[in-house]
C-alpha cells in the first residue's frame, strides 16, 4: 500500500501556524514512508472563501518548503461529483429530503433542552409524507441508528461513538451546495487518502465521516487527530499572543527551518534533542509519537532556535531570505560590499533577519542622521583631535584590511593616551550612527576606505558646527 496523506485547508483567512503543524506531520509521515502529499483546498464555503486566501495558503506552504506531490485540487472545481454522491445515497436509501424549518428545527432544540436532553436532529423526516411547497429542504445522512462506531485513531488509540447519538448530518444545502462532512469523504474516498492527520477539533466529524464511507461501500482511512496548540497563558491560540500567521513569522525575521523544527516540538519529542535538520525529521518522525495533550506555544523557545539557524547557516542561504527583509527596507544590497560578507559579520549577534536587515543598513545607505544620545557622548569636542588623527592614520594605509586598521586605532589610542573605546566609539557613530556594530576593524575593512574616509570628516564637521 502506498501511503497517502493530505492537507486540506478552507480558504477564509492566513495559514495559521496550527495548521502549517498539521501539514508538516502530514508531509513527514508521508515522506518517511516513501509515500505521496497531496495538497486539497476545502473552498466551498462560497460566502468566506477568497482568491487572497488561497494565495496565502500557496505562499506560506512555499516559504515552509512543504511540497506536494499532487495538487492544489478545489473541491468547488468537483460540484458534479458531489451531487452524483448524493444522488447515489439518495437512490440507496442512505439520504433523504428534509423540509423542516429553521422554526421548526428551533421548537424541537428547545423542547429537547426543556427534557435535558442532547439537542439534535430528530429525524422526523426520514419517513414524512407531507411534504410544504414553500420550503426548499435540505438532503440529510441516514446515519445508523444502532451500534457503535470506531474511529481507529493513532495518536488516541480507538475511540468509541455510539450512533445513537449521532443525528442526520445535511450534506447539501437548499441550494444543492454539498456541507464539508460529504465533501471530505467524498474527496478522501476519490483520491486514495490512507492516513488522515489533522486537528483534534474534527474528531467528533470522524464517525459522522466514517458512516458515510461505509454507505459508499468505501474502507476509512487512519485517522490521527493533533491535540491544539496553546497559547503561553493556556488559552487556545489566537491572534491576541502575537504572530499566528506563518508569513507573518517570516515578515518578523523568522527562517523556515527555525519555525519547522519548533512546530515538530510542538507535541511530539525524540529524547532531549532540540534541533532537527529537515532530514532527521523524516527520519525520527512519527505520529504515533505525538502526545494526547495539548501544547504551549513559546515565542522565546522560537526567537532561541531562529538565532541558532541564523548563525549555524551558511551566509548563501540566509542571503536568500534576507533579501526580502532588505528590499522591505529599501537596501540595494549591490550598493555596497557583498551580502554575504555583511551576513558573516552580523550572524553571530542576530536573534531575527528583520533585525540583520537593519543592522546592515549603514553598509548600503549613508547614515543622514546620528543617534542623539550616541553623538551627544561621543562626538564631541574631546573627540575632535581623536578623530581627525584616526582619518589622518586611517587615510595613511597602504592596505585595507581588518588588522592594520586595528593597529592604527591602537596606535591613535595610545598617542592620545586613552583606552581604545575613546577612539572607536567615535568612529563607530560616524559610521553607523550608534554605538553598536561588530567589530569595528571588521566594519570598517567592509565598509570601505573612501567611505570611511568621508563619514569621519562628515563627524568632525558636525562637531564643529556645534562648538
Amino acid at each position: 500500500m502506498t501511503i497517502r496523506t493530505r492537507f486540506a485547508p478552507s480558504p477564509t483567512g492566513y495559514l495559521h501556524v496550527g495548521g502549517a503543524r498539521t501539514a508538516l506531520f502530514s508531509w513527514l509521515y508521508a515522506r518517511k514512508h516513501g509515500g505521496q502529499f497531496v495538497l486539497r483546498i476545502e473552498d466551498t464555503d462560497l460566502e468566506r472563501s477568497s482568491i487572497e486566501s488561497v494565495n496565502a495558503i500557496l505562499e506560506g506552504m512555499t516559504w515552509l518548503g512543504l511540497d506536494y506531490d499532487e495538487g492544489p485540487f478545489y473541491q468547488t472545481q468537483r460540484f458534479d461529483r458531489y451531487k452524483a454522491v448524493i444522488q447515489q445515497l439518495l437512490e440507496q436509501g442512505d439520504a433523504y429530503y428534509c423540509y423542516c424549518s429553521k422554526d421548526e428545527l428551533e421548537v424541537m432544540r428547545e423542547q429537547q433542552r426543556q427534557n435535558k436532553e442532547k439537542p439534535r436532529y430528530d429525524g422526523r423526516c426520514r419517513h414524512r409524507q407531507d411534504i410544504p411547497a414553500d420550503i426548499q429542504p435540505v438532503i440529510r445522512f441516514k446515519n445508523p441508528t444502532t451500534g457503535q462506531v470506531v474511529v481507529k485513531d493513532m495518536i488516541r488509540g480507538d475511540v468509541s461513538f455510539n450512533n445513537s447519538e449521532l443525528d442526520d448530518l445535511v450534506i447539501a444545502r437548499p441550494d444543492g451546495t454539498p456541507t464539508y462532512n460529504l465533501t471530505v469523504v467524498v474527496d478522501d474516498m476519490d483520491m486514495g487518502m490512507t492516513h488522515v492527520i489533522r486537528g483534534d477539533d474534527h474528531l467528533n466529524n470522524s464517525p459522522r465521516q466514517i458512516n458515510i464511507f461505509k454507505a459508499l461501500g468505501a474502507t476509512p482511512p487512519m485517522f490521527a487527530h493533533v491535540p491544539m496548540i496553546l497559547g503561553d497563558d493556556g488559552a487556545r491560540l489566537s491572534k491576541r499572543h502575537g504572530a499566528v500567521s506563518v508569513m507573518s513569522y517570516r515578515d518578523e525575521g523568522f527562517l523556515p527551518e527555525a519555525l519547522l523544527n519548533y512546530l515538530i516540538r510542538l507535541g511530539w519529542s525524540h529524547g532531549d534533542q532540540e534541533i532537527f535538520s529537515l532530514d532527521e525529521m523524516i527520519q525520527l518522525f512519527d505520529i504515533e509519537d505525538v502526545n494526547r495533550a495539548a501544547s504551549s506555544f513559546n515565542t522565546e523557545k522560537l526567537l532561541w532556535l531562529n538565532q541558532h539557524y541564523i548563525k549555524s547557516s551558511p551566509a548563501e542561504h540566509i542571503a536568500k531570505h534576507l533579501s526580502w527583509h532588505l528590499g522591505q527596507l529599501g537596501i540595494d544590497p549591490t550598493q555596497g560590499p557583498a551580502i554575504t560578507d555583511v551576513i558573516v559579520l552580523l550572524q553571530d549577534r542576530a536573534k531575527t533577519l528583520k533585525e540583520m536587515a537593519e543592522n546592515c543598513r549603514y553598509f548600503y545607505q549613508t547614515i543622514s542622521d546620528y543617534d542623539e544620545k550616541a553623538a551627544s557622548k561621543n562626538l564631541t569636542s574631546e573627540a575632535l583631535p581623536i578623530l581627525e588623527n584616526a582619518h589622518t592614520r586611517l587615510a595613511a594605509l597602504p592596505t585595507w584590511t581588518a588588522e592594520p586598521i586595528h593597529a592604527e586605532i591602537k596606535n591613535c589610542a595610545s598617542q592620545f593616551d586613552v583606552g581604545m573605546g575613546k577612539v572607536a566609539q567615535p568612529i563607530r557613530v560616524a559610521i553607523t550612527g550608534n554605538t553598536v556594530s561588530p567589530s569595528l576593524d571588521q566594519t570598517l575593512a567592509l565598509y570601505g576606505r573612501e567611505r570611511t574616509l568621508s563619514a569621519i570628516i562628515k563627524a568632525t564637521e558636525w562637531i564643529k558646527d556645534r562648538a
